[in-house]
């Protein structure tokens, strides 16, 4: 299988105006969902001027200040942020879509965005309101933090989570879609993912060697390819289609950001497995969760 450029990008890839990588309506086919990731260093100043976009400030290594004006009054939020993406869940910041803002600080960061006109309160959410999610078992072990879910956040359409898998597990497995409307069973959802891959703690080996594996392959609602080996800061689209596994190699970890919205008049996940390997979750039965999560604050230095 070839990967389908038009939904995977490499690192840089997407480049622009002072951000690393931009994902938004811009890119042809896309309509409901966005992100960017920058490098920052002081006295970088990152402008997210657009009203009219709910968004997700999160940071992935370092700290930040987010000063945001929502019309009536202005404000600034610290992030205090964490040391790397496998240090842990990192507090967060849910900017309304009637606010502008600016970022400073030292570190790298995300935001996730969706655009909509509905106005839902702007809400920082602490590292210890996050909850942390031991998902599957066994090899197909993950750790979800939950920031972005519904559960959790009064969004108006946006689902963000991050899903770190320990070396030589899978995760987004069994594949699945969420590309029909099925009241109750599955819902339309555009979703970003965003990687990062590490070596494990206490290894000698260098940070750009560190891959993952993830892959995408039709269903009736679109063909779609994508089989690549990802490394930080790639970026995978999915439209339509299942998608997973993502596979983390072993002797390096992986680390993904799922940025989901789309048109339902819900806000919710709701999957479908493919039918092929949907016996796989019943194959968890019995079976004990990674012993190596959940991962928290680790020593600096290691990953």
């Amino acid at each position: 299988m070839s990967t389908d450029q038009r939904w995977f990008h490499p690192r840089g890839s997407l480049a622009h105006g002072g951000w690393e990588s931009v994902v938004d309506e811009s890119v042809p086919g896309w309509a409901h969902t966005g992100i960017r990731v920058a490098q920052l260093h002081p006295p970088d100043v990152l402008d997210l001027p657009e009203r009219g976009v709910e968004r997700i400030v999160v940071p992935l290594s370092g700290s930040f200040s987010v000063t945001h004006t929502d019309g009536r009054s202005t404000k600034t939020t610290h992030l205090q942020g964490r040391a790397s993406v496998f240090a842990g869940p990192t507090d967060v910041l849910y900017l309304s879509a009637g606010t502008s803002a600016e970022l400073t600080g030292e570190g790298r960061v995300a935001i996730a965005a969706s655009p909509t006109e509905v106005i839902k309160p702007t809400r920082h959410i602490s590292a210890g309101e996050i909850p942390v999610e031991l998902r599957g078992a066994g090899l197909s072990s993950r750790q979800v933090h939950n920031f972005g879910t519904p559960q959790v956040l009064d969004a108006a359409r946006l689902i963000v989570c991050e899903v770190i898998t320990p070396a030589g597990n899978w995760s987004s497995y069994p594949p699945h879609k969420h590309d029909e409307h099925v009241p109750g069973h599955e819902s339309r959802l555009e979703e970003i993912y965003y990687f990062e891959a590490a070596p494990v703690g206490g290894s000698d080996a260098a940070e750009e060697a560190a891959f993952a594996m993830f892959s995408t392959y039709s269903s009736p609602a679109g063909e779609i390819g994508i089989s690549a080996m990802v490394r930080s800061g790639d970026i995978a689209l999915v439209p339509y289609g299942y998608h997973g596994p993502a596979v983390a190699a072993p002797g390096y970890d992986l680390y993904y950001l799922n940025v989901m919205a789309g048109p339902d008049p819900e806000r919710a996940w709701l999957i479908s497995d493919d039918p092929a390997h949907a016996w796989v979750r019943d194959s968890w039965n019995g079976l004990q969760v990674d012993a190596r999560l959940p991962y928290t604050t680790r020593k600096e230095g290691q990953h």
